[in-house]
């Protein structure tokens, strides 16, 4: 049985004993992901592609090892690259976006000897960085040993995932080994009981200076009160699932969600991926050898499977029975008080970390307060997408690990398998991936009325949306201040001494001088046309935070995340945001003692009837502040409605002097200011404009 070493501490009082235990953990991974490699019956399997939605196997084999180095350039630890050629055609995986999404992409596969020596060199390379960078305890974010635990996790995440790929790998293209042995043991699965667990409350999320390495998701902090439930005392076992076959569950579309009867449509799935139909009854695919299906150990399924699964079940015993949440699944950790990695003693309580043996076992095998396989045995699949913790950071060094998942489409799995080691191993983990994909993952089945609330953390990638959120939100650029920011204030300082019920920000974008106002003014409406803009405000209104990409260079992003600050949030139940046409406004929305159009006049596909209109909707005595740097396009509006920047009667005719003929008699100028204002474009890349800002009374009388 090949073992695996536990994870070592980011502390320590030595830091060369430190330093030998990150060596040993580092060749102990090494070892083991090449070792599972050897199961593969030739050379030639290498080039199998068992799953069409991935790569062949010499993929993923040169993968973990161009992984090292590739991000040690990053990290500026190595001076340069080793293979060019190999870092680039080993470098990026495939994300299973959909399950009819072949890639039939045809790639120029280097040999398996040559993928050996590389790895053969990256090793030694990385044992040389061990032997000779300073180490400095404890290890944090910054810290170059962060980057070579980095490599370490991220090959333990490949020993399984790869594993996965292997079990999918035809038998006769594969060989057993006394190293990956499976369990030998099965008798009568124990039936299935839901089981009573108190209401409690959660608290999730890494802080920085824990003692282990984690990905960037499982750091910040989120915190829950779950109300009662009741869970299933097991997973559900083979023999628990096969009624749902045998019913004819695969083919009554009722079961399933809309997703999950398109997968399995276009699958033609007629049970679990790893159990096969024979003669003499049902087989199971375990990692190298099928074998008669072993009615007690728990059932692999994706996602669309296990929701079906609870449909069923749930009408056929009266019960609103689904999958967990990621906090249930941790108020049930709490409850029967799972030991985590750190307290586990000699042996794994359970069968993880490959500390028993390299397959499944039976559920019951390893009991956990009333229940059993909270962790280990299979992973277990939520119904929570995963989505960032409040104070969720990026990773600088390996941006891209969780933020693409954050898109409501990945679901988180807990607990562990029978293989999953290192940090794959803590409580804290936290891996999602999307409904159709098979990982040695099953489920166990909760009864609650619980509802969660969450944002997956969606990432907004529309380029001018994104631009938007930068200027109303991000970082100043330049000593600029930002500018509605200074739109506002300039507005509430306008206001003092003056009635300030109500507020219309017209052209609100992404609201950030619409919640500005708030401050001041009792009632404030942020209307913009664009629903886009209005969905990013009212997510800033609501939840306080918004996450969006900006450009770099190129195809290259970052990763941005933006707060509310707290001088604002006592003020969100004042605002509102609706999508609208300052042109063609609604009679609902009048009577205002200020009316604000930032950057909007310009904008406007007829704005002289804009300004016409704008008088009925103000309070005698109110005010109308505009800004704009009078930026005409006959992209937004056609050039016979221009207010200005043209001759007239052979003159010259400036935008702030048609807003005077346009506004007199109704408004009288109170004040003008120039407002300065940058927009970023790229990370090299800045516009740098200068917009008027004009203050207007509404004439009483």
């Amino acid at each position: 049985m090949f073992t695996l070493l536990r994870p070592p501490s980011l502390y320590g009082d030595d830091p060369e004993a430190k330093r030998e235990e990150i060596r040993r953990y580092f060749h102990n991974t090494y070892d083991a992901f090449e070792s599972l490699y050897g199961l593969l019956a030739s050379d030639e399997v290498f080039y199998h592609r068992p799953e069409p939605l991935r790569h062949p196997h010499i993929f993923y084999f040169g993968h973990t090892a161009v992984f090292f180095i590739n991000k040690l350039v990053l990290a500026k630890i190595l001076p340069g690259r080793i293979d060019p050629e190999l870092e680039s055609i080993f470098a990026v995986g495939v994300d299973e976006m959909s399950w009819d999404d072949l890639d039939e992409t045809r790639y120029d596969w280097p040999t398996v000897e040559r993928t050996r020596r590389y790895r053969d060199r990256v090793r030694e390379i990385v044992d040389g960085l061990i032997s000779e960078m300073p180490l400095t305890l404890p290890i944090d974010w910054d810290s170059p040993w962060w980057v070579i635990l980095m490599g370490i996790e991220h090959e333990r995440i490949h020993i399984e995932t790869s594993s996965v790929l292997i079990r999918q790998t035809p038998l006769d293209l594969v060989r057993s080994s006394e190293a990956w042995p499976r369990c030998e043991e099965t008798r009568a699965a124990p039936a299935n009981e839901l089981i009573d667990v108190p209401e409690g409350v959660v608290r999730l999320g890494k802080r920085k200076g824990d003692d282990y390495y984690g990905w960037d998701n499982e750091y910040g902090s989120h915190e829950a009160r779950i109300p009662a439930f009741r869970a299933a005392r097991h997973l559900v076992s083979h023999a628990e699932f096969l009624p749902f076959v045998e019913a004819g569950g695969y083919n009554e579309e009722r079961w399933w969600s809309e997703e999950g009867w398109q997968w399995r449509s276009y699958k033609k799935a007629k049970h679990p991926h790893f159990w096969r139909r024979s003669e003499e009854g049902w087989r199971y695919r375990a990692l190298t050898e099928e074998i008669p299906l072993p009615m007690d150990w728990p059932v692999d399924v994706n996602l669309h499977e296990a929701e079906a699964f609870c449909r069923w079940l749930g009408e056929r015993t009266g019960r609103k029975l689904r999958l967990p949440t990621e906090d249930e699944w941790y108020r049930l950790c709490d409850h029967a008080r799972v030991p985590d990695l750190p307290d586990w003693g000699e042996k794994a309580p359970a069968n993880i970390h490959l500390e028993h043996w390299a397959s499944a076992c039976g559920v019951g095998r390893f009991r956990h307060g009333e229940f059993s396989d909270l962790i280990g045995n299979v992973w277990q699949w939520t119904r929570t997408p995963i989505y960032p913790f409040e104070g969720f950071e990026v990773h600088p060094v390996y941006d891209d690990f969780t933020t693409p998942t954050f898109d409501g489409r990945h679901f988180l799995i807990k607990g562990g398998s029978f293989i999953s080691a290192g940090d794959e191993a803590l409580r804290s983990a936290r891996y999602a991936f999307r409904p159709h994909f098979f990982q040695h993952a099953g489920f166990r089945y909760v009864e609650s009325d619980y509802k969660e609330e969450i944002t997956t953390g969606h990432y907004e990638r529309d380029e001018q949306v994104s631009q938007y959120c930068e200027f109303g939100w991000g970082a100043e650029y330049f000593g600029i201040p930002n500018y509605p920011e200074r739109c506002a204030r300039i507005a509430l300082e306008a206001s003092q001494g003056r009635r300030r019920e109500r507020a219309l920000d017209l052209g609100c974008a992404i609201g950030r001088s619409t919640l500005e106002l708030a401050q001041d003014f009792e009632e404030v409406t942020g209307i913009d046309f664009s629903a886009r803009f209005i969905s990013m405000a009212e997510e800033m209104r609501s939840r306080g935070v918004i996450r969006y990409t900006l450009p770099v260079e190129g195809e290259l992003t970052e990763y941005r995340e933006a707060k509310l600050p707290e001088r604002l949030r006592p003020y969100t139940d004042r605002v509102s945001f609706w999508q609208g046409d300052a042109c063609n406004l609604k009679p609902v929305f009048d009577d205002y003692d200020l009316v604000t159009a930032f950057n909007l006049i310009d904008r406007l596909y007829d704005p002289a009837k804009f300004l016409r209109d704008i008088a009925t909707r103000i309070r005698p005595g109110g005010l109308l502040i505009l800004s704009s740097p009078y930026t005409w396009m006959e992209e937004h509006t056609p050039r016979e409605k221009w207010l200005g920047g043209l001759r007239k009667d052979g003159e010259p005719y400036t935008t702030f002097e048609a807003l005077q003929d346009h506004l007199s008699p109704a408004f009288q100028l109170l004040h003008t200011e120039e407002v300065p204002f940058v927009l970023r474009e790229t990370a090299r890349k800045f516009q740098h404009t200068v917009a008027q800002l004009t203050v207007w009374e509404r004439i009483k009388g």
